[in-house]
């Protein structure tokens, strides 16, 4: 991964007014990915709406670390689940192209 596609996590800490440590416990839980160059932390641009969203949860919430974890996971397991709905959805319309709308309502 390049630099122009990451962020310096200090410069992100710096602007939302955060500590660093915050990052690198969401690092360890394997919440989200860093990359080292020179001693110096970068997180994927990529990763900074789902780092936004947790930030928000620990700070605005006050969601302890294990909350976040909790919540991020059941988040990521409903938008799993809701993807497989459209699969589902568009393959029932093969078979019912009216689908929803195919059910007669009495």
């Amino acid at each position: 991964m390049e630099k122009e596609e990451m962020i310096l996590a200090n410069e992100f800490c710096r602007h939302h007014q955060i500590e660093m440590s915050f990052i690198l416990s969401l690092k360890e839980s394997g919440l989200i990915d860093t990359l080292t160059i020179e001693e110096k932390v970068f997180v994927p641009t990529d990763q900074l709406h789902q780092l936004e969203k947790m930030m928000r949860m620990h700070y605005e919430l006050d969601i302890n670390m294990e909350g976040v974890e909790t919540v991020s996971f059941l988040l990521e397991r409903m938008h799993l689940m809701q993807e497989h709905i459209t699969q589902l959805t568009n393959r029932l319309r093969n078979y019912e192209p009216e689908y929803p709308h195919s059910q007669r309502q009495a």
